[in-house]
């Protein structure tokens, strides 16, 4: 799914973040392996203690650029915060210097890629902003009585559609 030219070129820029983060930090991290699997609608995932990035294949395809950039910053500095601090907040303020100071990245925690490559399932809900799609996993914990999902922009609780 992803071709050896774009592995290659994702690995080049890990390189460079590495060479980035060693000569800020003014030691030596040790590069993480990359895989390349689907994990939902999340874009990557940094596994802390194996020292390895996964990407998603079907959003890479369609935001390399972004993948560059934000993405693989985003997961590296998971990582050396991981190394550096050991277990701290996921998006607090040790990563987040991280993300500004050593690769001059915004710390944005989410990315706003167009989902609908990933062909997801989605129950529909709504609220007083209008349709909303939750995922089917999310939609189970709802019909079991274990979660309540609120609209980030009105605050009202979801309610299924229809």
């Amino acid at each position: 799914m992803i071709d050896s030219a774009d592995k290659a070129l994702l690995s080049q820029r890990l390189g460079e973040l590495y060479t980035e983060a060693n000569a800020y930090f003014k030691r030596h991290f040790p590069l993480p392996e990359l895989t390349y699997r689907r994990s939902g609608r999340h874009a990557g995932t940094a596994f802390l203690q194996q020292n390895r990035i996964n990407l998603n294949p079907v959003l890479l395809q369609h935001n390399r650029d972004a993948f560059i950039g934000d993405v693989l910053p985003h997961e590296v500095s998971h990582l050396l915060v991981f190394q550096l601090f050991g277990r701290v907040k996921p998006h607090g303020k040790e990563w987040q210097s991280v993300m500004r100071e050593v690769f001059k990245c915004a710390p944005e925690t989410r990315h706003d890629f167009d989902l609908s490559p990933l062909k997801l399932r989605t129950a529909d809900y709504e609220c007083a902003c209008g349709p909303i799609a939750l995922s089917i996993r999310r939609h189970n914990a709802v019909l079991r009585g274990q979660k309540q999902y609120i609209c980030r922009q009105c605050r009202q609780q979801l309610k299924p559609a229809g």
